[in-house]
């Protein structure tokens, strides 16, 4: 059973441009991974020519996007990035969702805090 966690960041963007660069092929691949290909619902994610299949099992424009691993052998771990717009400030913040073996999650926090930097910074911001 993997240990679930959840990340926040505050992002300075619209939320339809952050939303772009979440569920997108070309805007995945500027941050989250050296390359992405869609074929349907499935997204191929590729690191070092390593492909790795994600299934997007969930989505609300400009609200969310959620994704299954398909060779996770725990049928209920996803990741998911939640878009929130603060009503008062206007803030929009990245809420992110994964699973990880719990001896792992401090390791996952690191690489998650280095993905939104690359986000930002592919963002301009």
């Amino acid at each position: 059973m993997k240990h679930k966690f959840k990340l926040e960041y505050t992002i300075n963007s619209s939320p339809s441009v952050l939303y772009k660069q979440l569920s997108t092929p070309s805007g995945l691949s500027e941050w989250f991974a050296d390359d992405v290909n869609l074929k349907g619902n499935t997204f191929t994610f590729i690191w070092d020519g390593v492909e790795e299949l994600a299934e997007m099992i969930s989505q609300k424009e400009n609200k969310h996007i959620r994704f299954r691993w398909l060779e996770s052998d725990d049928q209920d771990a996803y990741f998911e990035f939640k878009i929130h717009q603060h009503e008062l400030t206007g803030d929009v913040a990245l809420e992110i969702t994964d699973f990880t073996d719990e001896e792992d999650t401090d390791d996952a926090r690191g690489l998650w805090d280095t993905q939104i930097s690359r986000l930002k910074h592919t963002m301009g911001l």
